[in-house]
């Protein structure tokens, strides 16, 4: 069964009104411009504003790191995959998620909106800071966020670049099978490791694997 509309590197119009069409659309670099400058500041307030040891402030880092593959998965498969039976729901999640996998090669509808992704963000930390403080929110934050960069990286990379190797070519053959094979399977992107996890990775493939060529 087909599970796309086009996998051409295209981009169809989303909304008839230009101003939101054009903020609809996002180049691959644009994450790393905001998010970048933002996971530095994070890190520069947990040494130089609250005086944080670097042994905790890499406990903490990377415990946001491991935070963000959960909420990655949990994202992808609650959220981006969940089916609402409202005519504006449906339209909403199609906005959001579904074109992504009816034109999976579009290159400006991949990566997160900033008009999206930086209020998600200041709400993670709002909670963060909630849950254990802002001193110990500042590095956790920021290796949450550096988790969401690689993520939006990677998902990139899997469809636009032919890259192989052990790791990110297994990788890319993943998130190909989620997209061609079976959507109901391996929401991990960045990793498989929640799949393996809660028991929804990829079964093994019957035939080859789709390319991001066309089919």
């Amino acid at each position: 069964m087909k599970m796309y509309v086009s996998n051409r590197r295209e981009t169809p119009r989303m909304f008839e009104n230009g101003f939101l069409e054009f903020f609809s659309r996002v180049h691959w670099s644009v994450p790393l411009l905001f998010f970048v400058p933002i996971v530095t500041a994070f890190l520069i307030l947990a040494f130089q504003r609250y005086g944080m040891q670097a042994r905790t402030a890499v406990v903490l880092y990377f415990s946001g790191l491991v935070f963000w593959s959960l909420a990655e998965y949990v994202l992808h498969r609650f959220v981006f995959h969940y089916r609402p039976r409202s005519e504006w729901g449906q339209r909403f999640h199609w906005m959001f998620h579904g074109v992504h996998h009816d034109y999976p090669s579009d290159p400006l509808r991949l990566v997160m909106v900033p008009s999206v992704s930086l209020p998600l963000a200041g709400l993670f930390y709002l909670l963060f800071a909630a849950v254990m403080g802002v001193a110990y929110a500042a590095p956790f934050t920021a290796g949450f966020l550096t988790g969401y960069l690689f993520y939006d990286m990677t998902h990139y990379a899997v469809h636009h670049f032919p890259i192989k190797g052990r790791v990110f070519g297994r990788l890319r053959e993943l998130h190909m099978r989620h997209h061609f094979q079976d959507p109901e399977h391996g929401f991990g992107v960045s990793s498989p490791f929640w799949d393996v996890i809660f028991r929804t990775e990829l079964q093994q493939a019957k035939s080859k694997v789709a390319d991001t060529s066309e089919l």
